[in-house]
């Protein structure tokens, strides 16, 4: 009998072993629509009978929703799971469009304590910087979190859409496991700098919104006519009006790719991110996000699921 789980991968020198896929858990209570609780936690446990052991949420999911939906998961499988969470974003209920972004040490201080809480656990895996805000110096916040790893509250730290030049100054305080930004077919801003930066830093990427936020699977063409009024993504230029018309037809060799290959669209967007890793020499862990368990496969030969 062979192993169906997936490969692993360390993020970067100093971080965890993982499975070579992760999972986003943002849409299971925030962001895309209506969600089922039910559905979700099957995927949360399919997922981990398949290898993926990294699960990334953030205290900005659902104010804080979103980590006391996946702290029972969390205590039901301690060992067997590598626990991601943010800090720094938060939407102010009364205005989601609105964007609050603080790295302050009293506010990490805060954020890591609350999120302790919501998640049920004694330390967090790895803790990012959801984001960064210019009126502290990063070698400041940074620092602070360090110190949350030496009183035992963070094992490893990371950084999310950090530049360059951030990430190097920031792994000049304190060892950084992985930087997570937006990474796809859709989006390869960050092949410039950031990702030779991390390579030459021992520094892991995790890529977020690896199938273009569910646009490069085909789900849906356009925000406007195919999502809920209360999908973020309808706030989103790239997904509406003429944007969406000139990007649906851009998915053309995606699907032509897929075809040959007898692949979804999806398997063959997340193989292409997968595959960064060879191409720029460092360690790549995309975290899809998925909220059901139907259609979640390894199959012979491929990268796993659709």
């Amino acid at each position: 009998m062979t192993d169906s789980r997936i490969p692993t991968a360390r993020l970067g020198d100093t971080g965890p072993e993982v499975g070579l896929q992760g999972l986003g858990c943002m849409g299971m209570s925030f962001a895309y629509g209506p969600s089922d609780a039910k559905e979700s936690r099957a995927a949360l446990e399919r997922a981990l009978e398949l290898g993926v052991t990294l699960y990334d949420t953030a205290d900005a999911y659902g104010a804080g929703a979103n980590e006391e939906f996946l702290a029972p998961f969390f205590r039901a499988h301690r060992d067997e799971v590598v626990v991601a969470t943010k800090f720094a974003l938060s939407i102010p209920a009364d205005d989601p469009t609105r964007r609050v972004v603080r790295n302050d040490a009293p506010y990490v201080r805060r954020a890591v304590e609350a999120s302790l809480k919501r998640l049920d656990v004694d330390v967090i895996d790895l803790y990012y910087m959801h984001r960064r805000d210019p009126e502290v110096p990063i070698e400041d916040t940074v620092g602070v979190m360090a110190e949350l790893v030496r009183e035992g509250k963070v094992r490893h730290l990371g950084l999310s859409e950090v530049t360059a030049d951030e990430l190097r100054t920031a792994q000049g305080v304190h060892p950084i496991a992985a930087v997570q930004s937006e990474w796809s077919l859709f989006s390869r801003d960050i092949e410039d700098r950031v990702v030779p930066a991390a390579r030459e830093l021992g520094v892991a990427l995790v890529p977020y919104s690896p199938l273009g936020r569910g646009f490069l699977t085909g789900s849906f063409a356009d925000a406007d006519k195919d999502l809920t009024a209360d999908d973020f993504r309808r706030r989103q230029p790239r997904f509406t009006g003429e944007n969406a018309a000139a990007n649906a037809a851009l998915l053309e060799p995606v699907r032509a790719v897929a075809r040959a290959h007898d692949a979804t669209p999806a398997q063959i967007a997340l193989a292409w991110v997968q595959l960064r890793a060879g191409v720029h020499g460092l360690p790549v862990v995309p975290i899809p996000g998925r909220g059901r368990r139907a259609g979640w496969r390894r199959t012979s030969g491929r990268r796993p699921w659709n």
